[in-house]
């Protein structure tokens, strides 16, 4: 990823979460991947996807709190009182994370009893393009 297009994934992610802090800086493990931080804390990771000339992304990050407290925990991460949980339609493996009436992802439960969820979000190249 160039420094063009990790200021575009920043601008979209901070934009999505209402979360000015963000950072995106390039991974130092795999090579079309950045690293997503919250000062110097790395929160989640941000993978390029090349299929039939269309580049798209994948953001993914662990959240480690039971789902009666996920709304509260990932509020206060990202200092923005607007994020809301909202269960999903026939799954009770999930549910959906949205920014007033903006929807921005997936958490889906790691283990059995729901102790740790994992968020996942498509950023698609269409999405880059407004910023």
């Amino acid at each position: 990823m160039d420094k063009a297009e990790l200021a575009k994934l920043r601008a979209h992610l901070r934009r999505s979460f209402g979360c000015e802090s963000i950072q995106v800086q390039p991974s130092s493990r795999e090579e079309d991947a950045a690293d997503v931080k919250l000062g110097e804390t790395r929160i989640g990771e941000i993978v390029a996807d090349e299929e039939d000339g269309d580049r798209s992304f994948f953001f993914e990050m662990r959240v480690p709190a039971e789902r009666a407290e996920l709304q509260a925990y990932l509020r206060k991460l990202f200092e923005n009182e607007k994020l809301t949980i909202a269960s999903r339609i026939k799954k009770t493996d999930s549910v959906e994370l949205n920014n007033g009436p903006d929807h921005i992802g997936v958490l889906t439960v790691d283990d059995a009893k729901a102790k740790s969820f994992t968020l996942e979000m498509a950023i698609l190249d269409i999405d880059l393009e407004e910023i």
